[in-house]
């Protein structure tokens, strides 16, 4: 449950002090998994996107307390993820959730790096042991763009963003998410395998190996490539990912200076959205085959507790013959609940087969 935010000391009166205990500790010696001494290491990948985006987190780290910067404070280890290694197949056929992940966590938990930075959505659902997500920053827009190849316009209606698709077209695509969602309305849509970074994917888009492709308009936003989106979809017409366009911190349990910094710039709509839609992946839990969207929202100006919280959820089949879409709001302290709430309504009226590997 998300609830009132305690009261802390100022962002930077509290980096200033982590900065200081750990600056005074740099010559102790320290037991395992306790390293102490500067810099602190943050793992990511090593994709333009997760260094923007690891890079972006520093800065606003640092924004609070120049003393950081100035004692070089961090440093970037890049780790190379079995999402990013096997690009030639699905996810769901080399292990599933957590692909993005894995190697970074294993880093973490023994030791080797401090905290790591993430995409949210490539999140498993449950943290291996001993983990927490300690941060999520403020969420960049949530919508999917579809991007078209040479030759294709987009249409004139924004309630059919996919008008601009001839019958038939190939559509480059690694999500299950958003193939299940387009077949539901264009079953005559053909899908082809597309994975790797976001310039890999425009590179063989504008190669013609397809006719269109979808990506994450916070990932073109963040890389200043907004404008390589053709149409930018409604989420009532498409539901996003859960976490899609949050960046999350994760850090060892057992940390807890690092926690109380990192928790000083937490951004509170980015974690009550998050954990509303995290709860609702959890309830479901399907595997990487499963159709899956969640988004949630504020519906009150300023972000707080008593705050309303509207979450859509939507379940379906990969060849889009069935789609579920159920709404709820309730108030931002009951996050939680209402993921868990909206997923168990979901999965009950759901056929059970949509959610075995």
């Amino acid at each position: 449950m998300v609830s009132a935010q305690p009261t802390q000391p100022s962002p930077s009166a509290a980096l200033q002090k982590i900065a200081a205990q750990a600056a005074a500790r740099q010559k102790m010696a320290v037991p395992q998994h306790r390293r102490q001494q500067l810099p602190l290491r943050v793992g990511t990948r090593g994709s333009p996107l997760a260094l923007w985006q690891t890079r972006a987190f520093l800065t606003r780290l640092t924004r609070f307390c120049p003393v950081l910067r100035d004692m070089n404070a961090f440093q970037e280890h890049l780790i190379n993820t079995t999402g990013d290694q096997v690009q030639n197949r699905a996810l769901a056929e080399i292990g599933g959730k957590g692909l993005f992940a894995k190697e970074i966590h294993e880093a973490l938990a023994d030791g080797r790096i401090d905290f790591a930075v993430h995409s949210l959505k490539d999140l498993e659902t449950t943290l291996p042991d001993g983990l927490v997500l300690a941060c999520t920053m403020r969420r960049e827009d949530a919508r999917d763009a579809l991007i078209l190849g040479p030759g294709l316009t987009p249409g004139d209606d924004p309630a059919d963003p996919y008008s601009a698709l001839p019958y038939g077209a190939l559509v480059g695509c690694a999500s299950v998410r958003r193939q299940a969602q387009i077949l539901h309305v264009r079953p005559d849509l053909r899908f082809g395998l597309l994975r790797g970074n976001v310039q890999t994917r425009l590179d063989k888009l504008a190669a013609r190996q397809c006719d269109a492709t979808l990506l994450a308009l916070a990932g073109l936003r963040r890389l200043g490539m907004e404008d390589r989106a053709s149409v930018v979809i409604d989420p009532n017409v498409m539901v996003p990912s859960a976490g899609q366009g949050i960046v999350g911190v994760t850090v060892r349990e057992s940390d807890i200076e690092l926690r109380e910094l990192l928790s000083a710039i937490e951004d509170y709509e980015a974690r009550a959205v998050s954990t509303a839609e995290r709860a609702l992946l959890a309830e479901l839990d399907g595997s990487c085959r499963t159709p899956i969207g969640g988004y949630a929202r504020l519906l009150t100006p300023v972000a707080g507790p008593k705050s309303q919280l509207h979450l859509t959820g939507l379940v379906a089949s990969e060849d889009g013959t069935f789609l579920l879409k159920r709404e709820i709001v309730g108030s931002a302290a009951d996050a939680e609940r209402m993921g868990r709430e909206l997923g168990h309504s979901l999965r009950a009226d759901s056929p059970s087969d949509i959610f075995t590997d």
